[in-house]
């Protein structure tokens, strides 16, 4: 189709680039003027296009649409106008005006919140559900026929901010797509809106943004987040009008401890703390603000209300005062407008937007490699001398260290409070996801959320047994960092002999350099003994490591995070990152900044992992993966320590082991005795486990299976079972040779074993596994001073022992 496209922003952009990816002709954009010297997206992009672009200030004068703004976008030949953030009156004459008439979004679920300030009503209003509306547009009143509606969850701390960017603008472009393609196939509906459910408020500006202190926690809270970050809720504080920024409810039970700030007209004065502002409704219920900003534009962290005025200005260096000149510089070319920085010069007021803040740190960044800012660091200090001030404190390492912030989940749990973080971590602090977005994490046992400390979070978030989890979990994670910290100090290369040495006293020797970034993905099974076997590595040879915990078990990794801040890495060093393998673990091995990928899973994500790897920048990866472990058990073996560690072999923790013995093969002479034995033991333990567990409500648990009698050919002899289930075959006496071929004839690598008193066939055996690991009459005795890693599918790379 031909598309007229009229609107402006980020959005009009995104909606222009996939209208013409869906292959139709944008005959013209109309946007709005420049401001400050500074085109709109949109009229940026397609003018690089070729696209006719057209700024007209208004389409309409007294009602009725200007002649000459009419004929030029009639002259277009539009059959659609697709109306994507458009803040302009059009007239009914453009609108009416193409075959297929007009669409256009609202981010709202119309009847409900008709007007400008459609997200910020919703979130006032404490809305359970948001979304938009792609409707049939009308004279400006969003009252046309709708086309299309898509809905979201508005979770309790969403701000317009990150209800924008979680779902209405990404949602929201597909959405204003995918009805274009609906008028274009000729199946677009018309649904007259209701009338009951409509509502229409009015634009939030400043000066009805004011806060009514004399109303809940609750309200309050919507009102703040409401008008967060435009217009931005202010009241009185000091003689002063300071807006609040980033509002949270808090638990009933949050303690009130802090410096008491004086609010005219609220129930109680606020409390500055180390967290933020805490500030109370009417109902003595609490929230937090984390920003403020004061009528001269500067923002500060609400911990630092009392001491925002408190730093005294640094004289600069001739070498500080050379970087102040260049950066005077970036300024001008960003703020093109500006005749002249001076040091009074504020960014936001002279024109500056959200993009130029990313602009302006990046440029910090060539010019000053040891003045990392975060965008944050803009915001507060506005003007060019703060600026300058700040970057200078930064490069002197002067910059006041921030005690860490945590957002605690607490839970009352094995005789303790465990306190339990629960966002990302990156570079030294705990941070929300982009878009505000949270996953639940499950406890097996029941089906609830629960948040330990380390082996109670272990057994809570993976089902793994408590005392299980404080030996191996927690125990080995321990050792691991032990044993590589010593390590630290003892990583070197060496001298060659070469044929140069003499006469001309040659010299030739190797270093041991760090990678550099290291991404590091890990399962569910072991999620703190994983993360230390690889992290502990890492670290002792100089790296910095970005991990992504299994998106089930993530807990663990989180507290590691938070004792790593605390016993004092530097920012940046250790970040954590929950979430999905798809998104997150595939960033990972895309990024080009990334130079190794620590892999523990499944052969199939493996080798999806590889090829992205290999794909992005060659980056080296290790890759320990799936699992068939054979494990034979000839009849001359000690028979009760045969059964004892056949069972533990298979149901160690609860049979969710990469190497657990996959299959069992037993020479057929004790077959029947072994298979009784590990039958009756089996049977036994389940009953004392189901006794202990019957007061639970059912969870996610698999009961011990046992299969006899399994032949080669079939599915559960040749894939990884991953749980409680015990995998019996019978081998004829005396044919040993037979069952090494049987016990290699599988594509995986990773472990195996043998119990035999006979010394010369369990070395005989053990040559001819072709395994990683060869356990001899025990089974599951790792050790973190012993290489640990496969052959074939099972992966490449070692962890654990000597690093170089």
């Amino acid at each position: 189709m031909r598309i007229a496209v009229i609107g402006q922003s980020v959005f009009g952009l995104e909606v222009y680039k996939e209208l013409r990816k869906e292959g139709h002709t944008i005959v013209g954009v109309f946007t709005i003027p420049d401001k400050d010297g500074k085109a709109d997206p949109l009229g940026v992009e397609a003018e690089k296009d070729g696209v006719n672009v057209f700024k007209f200030p208004r389409w309409r004068l007294k009602g009725k649409g200007i002649p000459e703004v009419v004929q030029v976008y009639k002259a277009t030949g539009a059959e659609l106008n697709v109306m994507p953030f458009c803040s302009q009156f059009i007239p009914m004459e453009v609108i009416d005006h193409p075959a297929h008439g007009s669409i256009i979004y609202h981010p709202s679920l119309l009847p409900r919140h008709r007007g400008a300030s459609a997200i910020n009503w919703t979130l006032i209003h404490g809305d359970k559900k948001g979304g938009f509306t792609v409707f049939w547009a009308d004279d400006g009143l969003d009252t046309g026929p709708i086309l299309l509606q898509r809905e979201c969850d508005v979770e309790p701390d969403d701000t317009v901010n990150t209800i924008y960017k979680r779902f209405l603008f990404p949602e929201g472009v597909k959405g204003t797509v995918d009805a274009v393609r609906l008028i274009a196939a000729g199946n677009a509906p018309k649904i007259i809106q209701p009338e009951e459910g409509a509502t229409y408020e009015g634009i939030q500006k400043k000066d009805n943004a004011k806060i009514d202190w004399n109303q809940s926690a609750q309200v309050l809270h919507n009102w703040i987040r409401g008008n967060d970050k435009v217009p931005g809720a202010w009241a009185e504080v000091d003689g002063q009008k300071v807006t609040f920024y980033g509002s949270s409810l808090l638990d009933s039970g949050a303690t009130a401890i802090g410096q008491p700030l004086e609010i005219p007209g609220a129930s109680q004065p606020g409390l500055v703390s180390k967290a933020g502002l805490m500030l109370f409704g009417n109902d003595g219920k609490a929230l937090l603000v984390k920003n403020l900003q004061f009528e001269d534009g500067k923002m500060i962290a609400a911990a630092r209300y009392f001491s925002s005025g408190s730093c005294a200005s640094v004289e600069l260096t001739e070498e500080e005062k050379a970087f102040a000149e260049q950066m005077r510089g970036v300024w001008k070319s960003i703020l093109t407008n500006v005749d002249a920085i001076e040091d009074s010069t504020d960014f936001f007021k002279s024109g500056a937007a959200s993009m130029d803040v990313v602009r302006l740190v990046e440029e910090v960044k060539l010019r000053a490699s040891g003045c990392q800012l975060q965008n944050e660091d803009v915001y507060m200090n506005t003007t060019f001398q703060d600026f300058i001030q700040m970057c200078v404190r930064k490069l002197r390492g002067e910059d006041d260290e921030e005690e860490l912030v945590v957002d605690y989940v607490e839970k009352n749990i094995n005789n303790m409070t465990i306190r339990m973080p629960h966002q990302l971590f990156v570079n030294g602090e705990f941070v929300d996801a982009e878009g505000g977005k949270t996953y639940k994490t499950i406890n097996p046992t029941d089906g609830t959320e629960h948040q330990e400390e380390l082996a109670t979070i272990e057994s809570m978030d993976s089902g793994a047994v408590y005392t299980l989890a404080l030996k191996t979990h927690v125990g080995m994670s321990i050792q691991t960092f032990r044993y590589f910290a010593g390590w630290c100090d003892k990583i070197q290369g060496c001298t060659i002999p070469i044929n140069q040495a003499r006469p001309n006293r040659n010299l030739t020797f190797t270093k041991k350099e760090p990678i550099g970034v290291c991404a590091i993905v890990i399962p569910w099974n072991y999620p703190l003994m994983m993360l230390a076997w690889k992290t502990a590595a890492c670290l002792a040879a100089g790296n910095t490591v970005v991990l992504k915990p299994a998106q089930v078990t993530p807990l663990t990794a989180m507290k590691f995070a938070e004792l790593a801040a605390r016993a004092g890495f530097p920012k940046g060093v250790i970040n954590i990152l929950p979430g999905s393998g798809a998104l997150v673990g595939q960033r990972l091995s895309d990024h080009p900044d990334v130079r190794k990928l620590g892999f523990t899973g499944s052969t199939e994500i493996g080798k999806h992992i590889m090829k992205s790897c290999a794909v992005s920048n060659v980056k080296k990866v290790s890759l320990e993966l799936g699992g068939k472990s054979p494990l034979i058990i000839f009849s001359d073996c000690d028979m009760d320590k045969a059964v004892r560690m056949g069972l533990s072999a298979v149901f160690f923790n609860k049979g969710e082991n990469c190497i657990a013995a996959g299959r069992l093969f037993v020479e057929e002479n004790i077959h029947d005795q072994y298979v009784k034995r590990v039958v009756r033991v089996s049977m036994l333990t389940y009953c004392l486990l189901y006794l202990s567990l019957w007061y639970l409500s059912p969870g996610f648990f698999f009961e011990p299976t046992i299969f006899t009698d399994v032949q080669d050919h079939m599915f559960i002899a040749i894939e990884e079972s991953f749980g409680p289930v015990m995998i019996l075959s019978k081998f004829k006496s005396g044919d040993v040779d037979e069952v090494l071929r049987r016990a290699n004839a599988t594509e995986y690598g990773l472990a195996s074993g043998v119990f035999t008193r006979d010394i010369s066939k369990a070395l005989y055996v053990s040559e001819k596994l072709n395994a990683g690991t060869v356990f001899v009459n025990t089974y599951n005795k790792t050790d973190v001073a012993a290489p640990f890693g496969g052959f074939k599918q099972s992966g490449f790379g070692k962890d654990l022992g000597k690093t170089c």
